[in-house]
């Protein structure tokens, strides 16, 4: 009798992971139609074909003051800001912030996801970098995101990116919206890095950019404070998008800490 409700219980369970797994499939193919039609619906602007100087990509990291033509931050921020419900995560003495997936903005925010395929941007990416970089799959939740810091104590600690594919991987952060009491009306949560044994600051104002390589540049956010609002368009891109299998389920197993159990299934 004990035998017969093991089995069946296995059974169940198995059979429920793999209807979840069939659903995500699904899913997909849809995402992957909404993604075809962003892009050939809306081209972004980026900077009307003349050539855009290269910021320096020295230790591994480069910043932009002006990330993207005026038009298309406008777009850009339009579609972010009416994003105001972001699933919010807490990992004690690490992270405090709320954020916004991928799939969220595939169905909802069209020229942010035009913009994060587009073949201009993407060319621009690999320039800076100096290899040539692709987007990470569409079942990376943290392929495209928001990062919402608007309570008292957000922030996230010291640590790198980790790397789930078998080639580099690389980070893009734009500055959406950044208001406070700190320096210029900004908030307290400020980028920091420690590059060549040295800390440094990074500007996220609005449409500040920042590229770096996420596993060589330790990085943190310091807290927000009480009143104040940070918002930060969040990409990644590979040079391959294949991972082996310990990388897909470390992969999926740090996505649930940002996005919840569903990235099990991804």
């Amino acid at each position: 009798m004990i035998g017969e409700l093991i089995i069946g219980t296995a059974a169940a369970t198995a059979g429920g992971f793999t209807y979840a797994l069939r659903r995500r499939h699904g899913l997909y193919r849809d995402f992957e139609g909404r993604i075809s039609a962003a892009v050939s619906g809306a081209t972004p602007d980026l900077w009307s074909g003349r050539e855009r100087a290269m910021p320096c990509f020295t230790d591994h990291l480069a910043v932009a003051t002006n990330m993207l033509p005026s038009d298309t931050f406008a777009r850009v921020k339009a579609e972010a800001e009416r994003l105001v419900a972001p699933e919010r995560s807490f990992v004690p003495a690490h992270k405090k912030g709320g954020t916004v997936a991928y799939e969220t903005l595939i169905a909802s925010a069209p020229a942010v996801v035009a913009l994060y395929h587009c073949d201009g941007f993407k060319d621009f990416i690999s320039r800076v970098v100096g290899v040539r970089v692709q987007p990470t799959p569409i079942r990376d939740q943290s392929s495209l995101s928001l990062l919402l810091y608007d309570r008292p104590g957000d922030h996230i600690g010291w640590h790198y990116d980790h790397n789930f594919y078998r080639g580099r991987h690389f980070t893009i952060l734009i500055g959406i919206a950044n208001e406070g009491r700190a320096a210029d009306g900004l908030s307290h949560a400020e980028l920091q890095a420690r590059l060549a044994g040295r800390e440094i600051t990074v500007s996220t104002a609005p449409n500040a950019g920042v590229v770096f390589e996420g596993a060589r540049v330790r990085h943190r956010v310091t807290p927000i404070l009480a009143g104040e609002r940070r918002l930060v368009l969040s990409m990644t891109y590979c040079t391959d998008q294949r991972s082996y299998w310990w990388q897909g389920m470390s992969r999926r197993l740090k996505d649930t800490a940002f996005f919840g159990i569903r990235a099990l299934w991804t």
